[in-house]
C-alpha cells in the first residue's frame, strides 16, 4: 500500500460538524460554502463530506495564488 496517501477513514470529515470543527468555521459558513461550491466539498446522501487532504491543498493552492 502506498504511505503517502492518507488512510480513507482517517482522511474523510463526515458531516457538516466535523467539517466545521476541523476548518474553524461555523456551520452554518460551511453550509453556505458547499452550497456555493466554494469549499471542495461532496455529498454522500444527503450529508456533505469532505477530505482533509483536498482541504489543506485547496487552502495551500489559495496562498500561493
Amino acid at each position: 500500500m502506498d504511505n503517502s496517501q492518507p488512510d480513507l477513514a482517517d482522511d474523510l470529515l463526515d458531516g457538516v460538524p466535523e467539517i466545521a470543527a476541523f476548518t474553524g468555521y461555523s456551520e452554518r459558513r460551511v453550509y453556505y460554502l458547499a452550497e456555493k461550491k466554494l469549499l471542495p466539498l461532496f455529498k454522500v446522501g444527503v450529508r456533505w463530506t469532505g477530505r482533509k487532504s483536498t482541504l489543506r491543498k485547496y487552502c495551500s493552492n489559495l496562498e500561493a495564488a
